[in-house]
């Protein structure tokens, strides 16, 4: 105890009046000395917890990557040589993927432009072309390359490429790909492709990925489209005047997801002449979900 406290003890009288002053005064003096700093460090120590959390959470607000997006990006050209319309063209419209992670929204554009050049073309094999304003010029050259040279056998060229969209989700982004090319002959050829990206990361999907037994999903399917297209179970998948390699069901090699199911999508000359056009198969989620890892 202190001197103060002490000498305060000691001049004080024994009358009840003077030993409750007594106590006022010592309870004043140990709560100013003793719990008033005390109670000051609890009110310092809450506060500063309390700008922590505020801080984290604003952290965690801020760091948190905006989500991935898509705008319209359109290209056009034409040939520039004489002649009635419609003239030879390419029309290409694709979604450009924005926003999101910078690495996920490359690596989808990249693809996207890789499967259009694998489209638009014409000889032996693809052109090394490095933008859309490329490839548009490496076609629309080796067309006005042959109409100069043949002038009374050229035909307009078409070259459609419309891309969109179709299906996304947190784990998975589908493109579809609308194609028609023709550079002459009876017919052109016309196709969908189906684009399958992580939405996370951006890297390409396969079927490996996406169904937990592939070879339990292959068996499932082959029942769905025997049963649509009529092909009894003991005779081979091709005993109707399909096509398929080896006599072999496989899945196609375009798969989309649907807001109400799974399209499996067998391309004209797939499977099938081109006069009985496209197969398709939509098998509902009800009975697809027990073979997917994701949709």
């Amino acid at each position: 105890m202190s001197i103060k406290i002490r000498q305060i003890y000691c001049n004080l009288v024994t009358p009840v009046t003077t030993s409750l002053t007594f106590c006022k005064t010592i309870t004043h003096l140990l709560f100013m000395k003793y719990y008033l700093p005390l109670f000051a460090a609890v009110l310092l120590l809450a506060g500063c917890k309390n700008e922590k959390e505020e801080t984290t959470t604003d952290t965690a607000v801020t760091e948190q990557p905006a989500a991935l997006a898509f705008e319209n990006k359109e290209y056009d050209q034409k040939t520039n040589l004489p002649g009635k319309d419609p003239k030879t063209y390419v029309s290409i419209s694709v979604p450009d993927a924005v926003g999101g992670s910078p690495a996920a929204a490359d690596t989808i554009n990249n693809k996207i432009f890789r499967v259009v050049r694998s489209i638009v073309y014409f000889g032996e094999k693809p052109t090394d072309a490095k933008s859309y304003k490329e490839l548009m010029a490496s076609f629309i050259g080796s067309y006005d390359e042959l109409a100069k040279k043949y002038p009374d056998d050229a035909m307009s060229w078409e070259a459609k490429i419309k891309a969109t969209v179709d299906y996304k989700t947190d784990s998975i982004i589908n493109i579809k790909l609308h194609n028609y090319m023709f550079t002459g002959g009876a017919h052109g050829y016309e196709g969908d492709r189906s684009l399958l990206f992580n939405a996370r990361t951006g890297r390409s999907l396969e079927y490996s990925d996406i169904f937990k037994d592939e070879k339990a999903f292959t068996a499932f399917a082959e029942k769905k489209f025997r049963t649509k297209y009529k092909i009894p179970a003991g005779k081979p998948i091709n005993a109707t005047g399909l096509m398929f390699e080896g006599e072999k069901f496989a899945l196609p090699q375009n798969i989309f997801f649907k807001e109400n199911g799974i399209l499996l999508y067998y391309n004209a000359y797939e499977v099938a002449a081109y006069a009985e056009q496209q197969k398709e198969v939509l098998i509902p989620y009800s009975e697809a979900d027990a073979y997917l890892k994701m949709k």
